[in-house]
């Protein structure tokens, strides 16, 4: 269960030095993405849509370029999961939708990592979503109903869902990619802090 900090969903629509939602690439690509659009939960399926689809996850593609704001998610069209997030974070909270990030802390094999997710707060609940891109065995869905991520804790492995519900992105994902110009090279972070 998401806990949000302790303010109104209207906290999560800011922008900040990440989430540069001000940004002209930004703004112009929001007016594009939801140029046909008839309501706010269809700007959230547009928007979701556009970053799974049309944004590189760098790994999968192989990209080796790290990306952190928005404006550089979009400028090279791709980023790790958190990137992406970040940058699904400012158009949503373009179109006035109240956006927070999440995180997973998942394995693979003997080490831990953070998983970046976003969480929308449409119909008066908040809805987690993933937009990290989907290839074999990973798919995601956007949906307001029920869970539909491409990745479930194993708990009995230590893997969990972090209940932190963060208004900019966790202080290690932003040290770690800031760390780095190779995401082959990264090490990708075990906790938020």
């Amino acid at each position: 269960m998401l806990v949000p900090e302790r303010v109104s969903p209207e906290s999560y629509l800011g922008f900040s030095s990440v989430i540069d939602g001000e940004h002209p690439g930004v703004v112009r690509l929001h007016s594009q993405v939801v140029a046909e659009a008839t309501g706010v939960v269809e700007h959230a399926q547009l928007i979701f849509g556009f970053v799974r689809d049309q944004i590189r996850h760098s790994t999968d593609a192989g990209d080796h370029i790290v990306t952190l704001r928005a404006s550089d998610v979009l400028s090279h069209r791709t980023g790790l999961c958190y990137a992406k997030s970040h940058l699904a974070a400012a158009l949503l909270r373009r179109s006035g939708i109240p956006t927070g990030l999440c995180y997973q802390r998942l394995r693979a094999g003997e080490e831990f990592f953070l998983h970046g997710l976003i969480a929308v707060h449409l119909a008066g609940a908040w809805h987690r979503l993933d937009v990290r891109g989907e290839k074999p065995g990973v798919h995601a869905e956007f949906s307001l109903t029920e869970e539909a991520l491409p990745f479930r804790p194993d708990t009995a492995a230590g893997e969990e869902d972090l209940p932190e519900l963060l208004i900019d992105p966790a202080p290690a994902v932003v040290r770690c990619l800031s760390s780095g110009t190779d995401t082959v090279r990264l090490r990708l972070p075990e906790a938020l802090r």
